[in-house]
């Protein structure tokens, strides 16, 4: 019989060059790599397939049978070391599996190529056979969730909320001042949600320009009657009719700041509605604008609208205006703004401010301070640099600059009297050395104020000196947790960065749920002190915020995920407080979450809470002062933090195409029962189709669940809706089992806040989302899109 090498004509000879070229390389990359990640004390796995890959590669190109063979080796070799590893998990499979199994498909194809014999050739045959079903399947399999924690239980007996013949206006960010997101309608059901349809569009007119630290919609809207009032991330405040869209009017309030312009929502305050805890200033009117709109600006006024015409309220501070500016000492431009909602505490209206990361120290004060609703009227202010401030800065310099921030949303039980405030922490944030035990004490901490008076009554710390950027992001949600016997304990739940959960008892501040100060790593930066300990919420769920092992890493192919352990084992991670140092550490969740802003949404008729989350590291280290170039507070990269030792670096663990670095999920949505603390089920949410490797747009609805940013909406008929994902569309959820019901396609991405309303004209209930753009797509929008059933 005539030798095939001999025989064979130049294509095949050329084709099987060029393959056992293409592993050659393939084995080369892992050798070199995996010699690297030996040497760090990572997996052999990539050494030993290297090796195995590098000599199939030089037999195949020379046309020998046996190159197929040793191929194949490595593929079940490959098998053997993934189970080992992940067991039968789909997505960690997929990124050491298909790639190889690919390979493999064209490998067995090219077996006839490289011998006669019938029973190699079948083999190659079957064998591609087998491998492509598999490849089939795969690709297939990978359109389904993966990752799914089931509900279990049969769900408890609904308890319907109380409902009126008009049901409540939708007066707050959070639904209303307790924060629930949550409406008591039920014209639109889990069985019915997917007749939904498009109502009315409107356009705001104002593009928000940003993919991250520029402007971004993360608008909430309000609605009032037969008003929908929105807020652009410009400070623009637009009503709208809620039936049409048809705008009523617009107030333009022309506010500039470098960056970080967002406007989350306005907030509202009623006269006939609104109790008073301190006195009306002699000769002011009450009676003048009674439905009033208050609209806080990136560049720090509080502006105050009549909620009726838009016009700037006369006999508010001076012509309808506020300077926050004022007792704040020097503010550079885009060093205070307000980005978040103001809150309206019975005739208070509330704010904070969100201060500049990580520039300099003594930065503008993290003061938090109550304004007359009617007069503008300076009434407390809570200094958490001086406990003897009650209302006017006791120095020429202002109120203490550098403190503890309240840049998050903030809640008001008017039973109690409380005002829940979540701090940040003072900045620079991943340098502590400087801060006063002041600052110590008040940071990353939920804090009960006095609503008549500003003054702390009670407050839990949730990260003790925080070096990570663990603020408090979320507003605390306030919920009576029923107990079973006919009695309910005042609850507040709070979710964090850290993908922690507290729940306390929103009177005395103590936990609900177990609380264990548990010991944390300790750093070496010289001059910087640290925490022995820190507090674990052992007693709720944790979401997303397991120590890493190498075993984790993850990526679209065994190349990058391979980098990825090279990045990995050349880091310090010891958990979810590894502490910054000099050498490159991996803090898992980083700065974004965990959970966010977006806070939470909770269903009475269940006591459900539903949390979203997002899953990225961040890597950094400290950069002594010599060495800091440049620089700014602003995303990624160095950070000054001038008036310390050092400034530092930070970097989103991501792999070489710009994918986490850790396995999927990188997002999910979670139900939690309040009344037994336990995880009822969890999915992931979102998918690859507007997004992808290096930032191309995959266009492939595949639900590996991507990192979300905004909040959700729950309704008493049992759905979750959510619009805060990086592809682009609204979602709805059955509350009970997590199934996805609905999805409609969205212009462009949103990280606006789902709300509901009933018309009082029509008696139709609406679904709204704003939709400005996802924040890590350049596609922007200016949509406000109402949905209804035909």
């Amino acid at each position: 019989m005539a030798d095939p090498e001999t025989t064979r004509n130049p294509l095949a000879r050329g084709w099987l060059f060029l393959l056992g070229a293409v592993i050659v390389l393939a084995g080369l990359f892992f050798l070199g790599g995996g010699a690297y990640l030996a040497w760090l004390g990572g997996s052999l796995y990539f050494v030993i397939a290297g090796i195995v890959l590098v000599l199939s590669g030089l037999l195949i190109a020379r046309g020998r049978g046996t190159g197929a063979a040793l191929f194949g080796l490595a593929f079940l070799g490959t098998c053997l070391w993934a189970y080992g590893e992940v067991g039968l998990h789909f997505w960690p499979l997929v990124s050491r599996l298909f790639a190889m199994a690919v390979g493999g498909v064209v490998v067995a194809l090219s077996v006839p190529l490289l011998t006669r014999g019938k029973g190699a050739r079948a083999l190659g045959w079957l064998s591609a056979a087998v491998l492509a079903v598999g490849v089939a399947a795969t690709a297939v399999s990978a359109f389904s969730p993966k990752g799914v924690i089931a509900a279990t239980e049969t769900p408890p007996p609904v308890v319907p909320a109380e409902k009126t013949a008009a049901p409540a206006d939708w007066s707050a960010w959070g639904a209303n001042v307790a924060g629930t997101r949550f409406a008591a309608l039920d014209d639109i059901t889990p069985a019915n949600v997917n007749q939904l349809k498009v109502a009315w569009t409107a356009h705001t007119g104002e593009l928000p320009k940003s993919t991250g630290a520029g402007a971004e919609d993360q608008n909430t809207p309000l609605q009032i009657g037969d008003s929908l009032y929105v807020c652009t991330a410009y400070g623009t405040v637009i009503s709208y009719d809620i039936d049409t869209g048809a705008e009523k009017w617009r107030y333009v309030s022309g506010g500039t700041v470098p960056s970080w312009q967002r406007c989350r929502s306005v907030a509202y305050y009623d006269a006939a509605k609104g109790m008073r805890v301190t006195p009306l200033a002699e000769g002011a009117d009450a009676t003048v604008s009674p439905h009033r709109i208050f609209v806080p600006t990136v560049d720090a006024r509080l502006i105050g609208l009549d909620a009726d015409t838009g016009k700037p309220l006369a006999n508010f501070g001076t012509d309808g205006i506020v300077d926050l500016k004022v007792g704040m000492g020097e503010v550079k431009p885009g060093y205070y703004q307000q980005t978040s909602t103001p809150l309206v505490a019975a005739n208070l209206v509330i704010v904070g401010g969100r201060v500049a990361d990580n520039n300099e120290t003594g930065e503008p004060p993290g003061v938090v301070r109550a304004y007359d609703v009617i007069t503008g009227d300076l009434v407390w202010a809570w200094d958490p640099g001086n406990p003897e401030v009650t209302r006017e800065p006791l120095s020429p310099e202002g109120y203490t600059r550098g403190t503890p921030n309240v840049w998050s949303a903030m809640s008001y039980d008017a039973k109690l009297g409380l005002v829940y405030l979540p701090t940040g922490n003072a900045t620079p944030d991943f340098w502590a050395g400087e801060r006063t035990p002041e600052d110590d004490k008040w940071s990353s901490s939920i804090v009960a104020v006095n609503v008549s008076t500003g003054r702390p009554v009670w407050h839990f710390q949730t990260v003790h000196h925080d070096l990570w950027d663990f603020d408090v992001p979320a507003q605390p949600v306030l919920y009576d947790i029923p107990n079973g016997d006919g009695t309910t304990t005042p609850a507040l739940a709070q979710v964090l960065k850290s993908g922690m959960i507290f729940l306390l008892n929103r009177e005395t501040g103590e936990p609900i749920a177990k609380v264990e100060d548990r010991p944390v790593p300790q750093g070496h930066v010289a001059g910087e002190r640290y925490s022995p300990t820190q507090p674990f919420s052992v007693g709720m769920p944790m979401i997303g915020n397991q120590t890493l092992t190498e075993k984790d890493m993850w990526g679209a192919t065994p190349f990058d995920q391979l980098l990825c352990r090279i990045a990995f084992k050349g880091m310090r991670h010891e958990g979810v407080f590894t502490p910054p140092g000099m050498d490159r550490a991996l803090q898992f969740p980083g700065s974004l979450g965990g959970m966010n802003w977006g806070s939470v949404s909770i269903d009475p008729t269940t006591s459900y809470m539903f949390v979203n989350d997002m899953r990225l590291g961040l890597a950094n280290y400290m950069i002594p002062r010599a060495d800091v170039k440049g620089g700014s507070g602003i995303e990624m990269g160095v950070v000054p933090q001038l008036g310390t030792p050092f400034g530092a670096m930070r970097e989103r663990f991501l792999s070489q195409l710009g994918i986490p670095c850790q396995e999927p999920p990188f997002g999910t949505l979670s139900a939690i029962d309040l009344k037994t603390k336990k995880l009822v089920w969890q999915v992931p949410v979102g998918t690859v189709q507007d997004t992808g490797p290096l930032g191309i747009k995959m266009g492939l609805p595949i639900p590996i669940g991507m990192p979300t940013l905004g909040p959700t909406l729950a309704t008493q008929s049992g759905l979750v809706f959510i619009a805060g994902t990086q592809d682009f569309y609204l979602r709805a959820y059955d509350s009970r089992t997590g199934q996805e019901v609905w999805k409609a396609r969205l212009p462009v991405g949103s990280q606006g806040g789902p709300m509901t309303y009933r018309s009082p004209k029509t008696g139709k209930q609406y679904i709204v989302v704003t939709a400005g753009g996802a924040r890590q797509s350049p596609e922007r929008g200016d949509y406000v899109i109402a949905y209804a059933l035909p």
